[in-house]
């Protein structure tokens, strides 16, 4: 998996502060929307409180990993044979949405199960998220049916 790749798109897609913040249902979080929680340091610390673009880094990637486990989780050793390209495309969903959210895609997930990525692409259009979010999932979408 691209890493920086992954990093340049979630931050356009997520936004980055390099502070704590208060997330839209008022959590203290930081980074590309990392969750503060009581194992972090920052645990405690007052909104506003600057973060280093290092421990930004480290927080996305740990995140990222989490992610990456929960696609292995929710679709099983074929998530690590498919394209990367379609890897990166389903870990941004599931930073976006989470497994719980993304597991009731369920004509999305056979058409990726089947290998379709034009039906895939047809099946994430057709979800509340990508009217919520239709931006990204627009362009997500398009790089999945050029797999």
């Amino acid at each position: 998996m691209r890493m920086n790749k992954l990093f340049e798109e979630l931050k356009q897609d997520e936004g980055i502060k390099y502070e704590v913040y208060l997330d839209h249902l008022g959590y203290r979080t930081l980074g590309i929307g990392h969750l503060i929680t009581l194992n972090d340091p920052e645990w405690g610390s007052q909104v506003g409180t600057p973060v280093s673009e290092e421990r930004v880094r480290e927080c996305f990637e740990k995140d990222v990993d989490i992610s990456i486990q929960e696609c292995n989780a929710l679709y099983g050793s074929q998530f690590r044979s498919w394209p990367e390209e379609v890897q990166e495309i389903i870990v941004n969903m599931i930073f976006n949405l989470a497994r719980t959210r993304l597991g009731k895609f369920k004509n999305m997930r056979a058409a990726l199960t089947e290998l379709n990525w034009k039906q895939a692409a047809v099946e994430g259009r057709d979800s509340r998220w990508y009217r919520q979010v239709t931006n990204r999932a627009e362009r997500l979408m398009r790089r999945l049916e050029e797999c």
